[in-house]
């Protein structure tokens, strides 16, 4: 083996380990994420399960994520006990995630459509041997984590309107109705030659861009470009693990006017390679990892499901008499008319990891991004990954005040399933749970320095 580029002397003795799998189902599919049936009868790339194990020695972790546009419970939990029994990675440190592609098939069973059901029965199975895959090739590991910002290409879909409600669109609006959150999260795992194996990448940003409402074929969407254009630059064996961060009110559409490509492959292409410079920028300037050190913790808080009300059921009957419905419109009556979880509680498994410098937080629905930026704000450590579509989908999860004002993402039933406040009580779990774990060896309890405006800022920082 070649020496090492990089001076590694005492850095923590890490092994980590890494595998891709292909999970594309075959033959024609009815595909996720519109109220309308689409059907994917090609397939312009593969859909991947992708694992990264890592392992200090005293504990191991594992990070799947599948090019899927969510991941149900059910499934969810058959495949992590596959996995603890075949790799003895304990559950609570095991988080399953999908990227949220909207050109990939339906993965529950619905009033609308289901997924192909030979194809689901063996899909826990497949993320297991994908998980198992990487644990049994694990190797010496230097861990590279790094930053780097992008404001351009992301926007906040919903505006704020005159009369106090938000919406989903940019006309006749005073402005947008929340932030976005620049900061893209790289881990470049190379090993001890310096080859780069694995790069985790955490960015929140909706992964709709290549078909949308009239795509007829299966593709991972702009994070298969991305894994492409970073393999271009490191070598196939590069292995991109793309966690989607907080993005329920986040996506691509731009409010003014711009040459750039708006949609399609052309889009998808520009993003993914967006993002691969980013990431790679951000681990080529990166110092490795230096602490090691594991914990976790895994809870279902118990949240009520949003249950109909007097004010939607005269909206619903309202529309019910209109004959020019609008498309959302539409999808909302046959929501309401389906909807099953009045006065029932939901479980929420809410989930927090420490590897090292790291933390990873596992959230189970479309979270909007001021919850994302909040996590990370009150983190013990500015080396916090927030993954959403994590171990479950219990739909949007907006901010308690936006539940209220209507706009996509925050409208009950139709995109929203639990309580107004589930988001706060989430974030409010996830950041006791953080500190606990951060402080369960014994570490100093203190925050990282503090830039101007309060901001977090890593020593680190690309």
């Amino acid at each position: 083996m070649a020496a090492s580029p990089y001076n590694t002397e005492g850095l923590p003795a890490i092994r980590a380990g890494v595998a891709r799998t292909v999970i594309t189902p075959e033959g024609d599919i009815t595909m996720a994420g519109y109220y309308h049936e689409r059907i994917g009868a090609r397939v312009r790339d593969e859909l991947h399960c992708r694992a990264l194990v890592l392992d200090d020695g005293e504990c191991r972790i594992c990070m799947i994520t599948l090019d899927l546009i969510f991941v149900a419970r059910t499934w969810a939990d058959a495949a992590r006990e596959m996995i603890v029994e075949r790799t003895g990675i304990p559950a609570d440190r095991v988080i399953i995630s999908a990227t949220h592609t909207h050109t990939g098939p339906s993965v529950s069973s619905s009033y609308r459509w289901s997924g192909p059901e030979e194809w689901m029965e063996k899909l826990p199975g497949m993320i297991a041997d994908t998980a198992e895959a990487a644990a049994n090739d694990m190797f010496d590991a230097v861990l590279f984590p790094g930053m780097q910002d992008e404001g351009y290409l992301a926007s906040n879909r919903l505006g704020r309107t005159r009369d106090g409600d938000e919406v989903f669109s940019s006309e006749g609006v005073l402005g947008h109705a929340g932030p976005v959150d620049t900061e893209l999260i790289a881990l470049g795992v190379r090993d001890h030659d310096g080859t780069v194996r694995a790069v985790l990448v955490n960015y929140g940003m909706h992964v709709d861009v290549i078909g949308g409402g009239g795509a007829d074929f299966v593709s991972a969407d702009w994070p298969g470009e991305m894994e492409r254009a970073i393999a271009g630059v490191y070598g196939e064996q590069a292995i991109a693990v793309f966690v989607n961060g907080p993005c329920g009110d986040i996506n691509h559409r731009l409010w003014h006017e711009t040459r750039q490509p708006g949609e399609g492959e052309a889009k998808a292409v520009q993003m993914g390679r967006t993002y691969a410079g980013l990431a790679v920028a951000a681990i080529e300037v990166a110092e490795p990892m230096e602490e090691t050190g594991c914990g976790s913790k895994f809870e279902d808080l118990r949240i009520p499901y949003y249950t109909r009300d007097e004010k939607l059921t005269a909206e619903i009957e309202a529309m019910k008499q209109r004959e020019d419905l609008e498309y959302f419109e539409e999808a909302t009556v046959k929501s309401f008319e389906h909807w099953d979880k009045d006065g029932q509680i939901a479980d929420v498994p809410v989930q927090v990891m420490r590897f090292g410098e790291l933390m990873i937080v596992g959230l189970p629905g479309e979270v909007f991004t001021k919850w994302g930026m909040e996590i990370k704000h009150w983190s013990p450590t500015p080396w916090t990954i927030v993954v959403e579509l994590a171990n479950d989908a219990l739909g949007y999860i907006p901010t308690t005040d936006q539940a209220l004002r209507g706009g996509y993402g925050a409208k009950p039933i139709l995109s929203r399933r639990l309580v107004a406040d589930a988001g706060r009580q989430i974030t409010d779990w996830v950041q006791v749970a953080m500190w606990e774990v951060w402080e369960g060896e014994d570490r100093p309890s203190e925050r990282p320095r503090m830039g101007e405006g309060g901001s977090a800022v890593p020593d680190k920082k690309s």
